[in-house]
């Protein structure tokens, strides 16, 4: 009868220290078809800051606490020396169009050139065969013939000079779209440079730490706001080794916390530990620190956003049917 009066004490003093370790022992209400276990609540969480730019940050709208919607403005820095260089590559462009009309002129009296040459390659082509005609009978002198033969020499040097200047001038014309393609790019990416002045919110959420301040220099990876992601939170809580068998993914748990005291959240266990570890170092004796335990990880259902990264909460998870 002592020894069982003993039992009964010692149980009530571990659970004035751990409730939750008790009833992860004993079940919810002295029961032993459930499990209730105790832990904090946790969220997707998301570092946002600047990629590529570095500048003052002179927008700075939310404080930490506030709830911000996916693709709102949460800071933005001065961006006058990016308009600048955006400015300089729709000059620099400009100036290569009108480069490309200039060779696309210069192209075009080309051809010209070569139908004017072609014409007069085939005029005096004519004339030298109509020449050496006359010379056959006799009607026209040798130096007269040597002179028309000249001519057709000339006229077909002349063609294949201007052939070679239309080649020339074909090249200058694709060489000039080429360039103007690639300060088109340049272009585009001094604006996508700019665009990344403006920060915008990944996702709904709210914002757990504010890491800058206005007037601050902001630099490419540097930390300005922290998001916690509010529509996909969790339960993370530790498991005895002798209960580690009762679980398994995707079993049901309701959640509870003493924030909203008699709401119940419907849960999910989505992440067990293959590994056993320590208990946690907060928990206050040496005997439970040894004690081995599993991590798990319950996923809750979050619709009003009331569940918050850090709170404490606990989740009860039914691991026998009834009347099993």
């Amino acid at each position: 009868m002592a020894a069982a009066a003993l039992v009964a004490v010692a149980a009530v003093g571990l659970g004035l220290s751990r409730p939750g370790i008790v009833r992860s022992w004993l079940g919810a209400d002295g029961r032993a078809d459930a499990i209730v276990l105790s832990g904090n609540i946790e969220a997707h969480e998301s570092i946002v800051s600047f990629q590529v730019v570095q500048s003052r940050i002179v927008e700075l709208p939310f404080d930490e606490g506030q709830w911000v919607k996916a693709g709102t403005v949460i800071a933005r820095v001065d961006d006058s020396d990016y308009r600048q260089q955006v400015a300089i590559a729709q000059a620099a462009i400009e100036v290569q169009r009108r480069q490309l009309q200039a060779a696309e002129r210069n192209l075009e009296a080309a051809e010209k050139t070569l139908a004017s040459d072609r014409a007069d390659l085939e005029l005096k082509r004519l004339n030298a065969d109509r020449d050496e005609s006359l010379s056959r009978q006799g009607f026209l002198s040798p130096s007269a013939l040597d002179q028309s033969h000249t001519a057709l020499r000339q006229s077909s040097a002349q063609l294949e000079r201007d052939i070679a200047l239309h080649e020339a001038a074909a090249r200058a014309v694709a060489v000039a779209r080429a360039t103007i393609a690639g300060a088109e790019q340049s272009l585009r990416l001094t604006q996508i440079v700019l665009d990344h002045t403006v920060l915008r919110a990944p996702f709904d959420g709210v914002v757990l730490v504010r890491q800058a301040e206005l007037g601050e220099v902001a630099t490419p990876g540097m930390p300005i706001i922290t998001l916690a992601d509010l529509d996909h939170v969790w339960l993370r809580a530790y498991i005895n080794e002798p209960d580690i068998g009762k679980l398994r993914y995707g079993q049901a748990a309701v959640v509870s916390t003493d924030s909203f005291p008699g709401k119940r959240y419907e849960g999910r266990i989505s992440f067990i530990s293959s590994q056993a570890e320590f208990t946690p170092k907060t928990v206050e004796t040496h005997a439970e620190r040894i004690t081995l335990v599993y991590r798990i990880r319950i996923d809750v259902g979050n619709p009003a956003h009331e569940l918050v990264p850090g709170m404490p909460a606990d989740a009860r998870i039914d691991w026998k049917e009834p009347g099993s």
